[in-house]
């Protein structure tokens, strides 16, 4: 068991659960782990399910790292820019369980998934750099070009948060469903992808996602090179 995450592999399904005792800040550290538990869940053959802790999927990256200078910055991106490739490149389906809020980079995950689950609350979604004197990444700008609808897209400028139905509606989640019911959901979600053609997926997905991902990995190369 990591510090961060907790991973669960069983009947085909590998339960990834964010959990650092706090916000589940997206660190270089939180995002290996996050990487090394898809890296279990493929050779198990599993759905992935990513999920948060009560109240809260993701604040974000770890904003400490960026007082710390160029190089911690630079490693932070590159590893937040290498899960997203991860998720559109996963041979397997990815649901998120948004079970609060979710701040960039937890928007980023849920943006590559396969499927998003929300759960009902007072809790605010989006991507909100400009408000906290950030730049958008481009790698991000590329995923959320890709999930998002123009008027999602267009609400990054000004760093607008959403409550879980607005933020269905704008795409970044495809359902919510209320507290009580939010277990039955993921695991009929899961149960159904569970079902699905593994390599007619891949092969889809992989086609779905060839133009998001190609452009993911050039925003990357121009903005923070190579590591």
């Amino acid at each position: 068991m990591s510090d961060k995450t907790r991973t669960e592999i069983s009947d085909g399904i590998a339960w990834i659960t964010l959990d650092d005792g706090k916000v589940n800040a997206m660190s270089s550290e939180m995002l290996r782990e996050i990487g090394g538990a898809l890296d279990a869940a493929e050779r198990a053959e599993a759905v992935a399910v990513l999920r948060g802790r009560e109240g809260i999927f993701s604040a974000g990256f770890d904003l400490p790292t960026f007082q710390r200078g160029r190089e911690a910055t630079l490693e932070m991106l590159r590893a937040g820019a290498q899960l997203i490739e991860r998720l559109l490149a996963f041979p397997f389906p990815v649901l998120t369980v948004c079970t609060g809020h979710a701040y960039p980079a937890g928007a980023f995950l849920m943006l590559a998934a396969d499927v998003r689950l929300g759960v009902e609350g007072p809790w605010r979604i989006g991507m909100n750099e400009v408000a906290i004197a950030l730049t958008v990444p481009k790698f991000a700008i590329e995923i959320a070009r890709h999930r998002l609808s123009p008027a999602g897209f267009a609400r990054i400028t000004t760093a607008a948060m959403f409550a879980p139905e607005e933020a269905r509606q704008l795409g970044y989640l495809d359902r919510v469903v209320e507290a009580g019911a939010l277990a039955a959901a993921v695991q009929d979600e899961v149960s159904r992808l569970r079902k699905l053609d593994m390599p007619s997926f891949a092969a889809t997905k992989a086609r779905i996602n060839e133009r998001a991902l190609r452009a993911v990995r050039a925003a990357v190369e121009e903005e923070l090179g190579s590591a």
